[in-house]
């Protein structure tokens, strides 16, 4: 870590360049950010308000959906990215030697800005179907921002790691993100999973993490007792991925 705060600047200019080259020659730039979460969201509101109607309380499906779907989508985007940044810059690898995490921590960063562009619109939903704003709760939000992103470094690290080696890793993130999409509480609530299968089902990290924005953003309240095994787990996987990625780190420039 001691390295990575010396390289502070790298990490910032690496960051900027991968928002440069991701948006450079778009045509809508940053609404993409907001687009792609908003276009999920209109097909599952069609679908589970219309066809299959799924109850969300006195909270409008489209608002209930939104919410889990912007941080949702930012760990899809940033693990995909952190998971291919090693490998994609062979040549920077093979060639300088900086701390390696600079690259997978840049493209988290990266789509950081994309989270932050895309939660506007979860400010202009709350408005429009007047949520009650409670304070407390919005302070609690970088709370729990912080534990998704310790979770995501932990995965992001450790993938990237594993794909100089086996590149069918990029494969299995997109189909292990694919079914866990599925087994969090994004397009449907925690009351839909059977009681008895609820405290597995909170071993999922992402089910805490998306249930606590939902209570402090929709609910007025603080994030429930389910919130710890988030943090424990995330904290957890940070460190096992941070522990792999520099323990493999010296075998990058001879494999990549």
């Amino acid at each position: 870590m001691i390295n990575l705060f010396q390289s502070r600047d790298l990490l910032r200019e690496w960051t900027s360049r991968n928002i440069r080259a991701r948006y450079q020659q778009s045509v809508l730039g940053w609404f993409w950010a907001i687009i792609q979460p908003t276009a999920q969201v209109a097909i599952y509101t069609l679908v589970f308000t219309v066809v299959v109607r799924i109850d969300t309380g006195n909270i409008p499906y489209v608002i209930f959906s939104y919410v889990a779907m912007v941080p949702w989508t930012l760990l899809s985007t940033s693990l995909t990215d952190m998971s291919n940044s090693l490998v994609d810059n062979m040549t920077l690898v093979n060639k300088i030697y900086f701390p390696r995490e600079v690259l997978p921590i840049a493209a988290l960063l990266a789509r950081l800005m994309d989270f932050g562009v895309a939660a506007i619109l979860i400010v202009v939903l709350m408005v429009i179907y007047k949520v009650h704003v409670f304070p407390v709760g919005l302070l609690f939000v970088p709370v729990i921002l912080a534990v998704q992103l310790i979770l995501m470094l932990g995965i992001g690290l450790a993938t990237a790691a594993a794909n100089v080696f086996v590149r069918d890793i990029r494969s299995l993130i997109v189909l292990g993100l694919q079914l866990w999409f599925y087994a969090s509480p994004i397009i449907y609530p925690v009351t839909s999973v059977p009681v008895y299968l609820r405290p597995y089902y909170y071993l999922n990290p992402m089910t805490g993490i998306i249930e606590a924005y939902r209570d402090v953003l929709l609910h007025s309240q603080l994030p429930g007792s389910y919130f710890i095994p988030s943090v424990i787990i995330s904290i957890i996987v940070y460190l096992g991925g941070y522990w792999f990625f520099k323990l493999v780190e010296f075998q990058f420039a001879d494999i990549v």
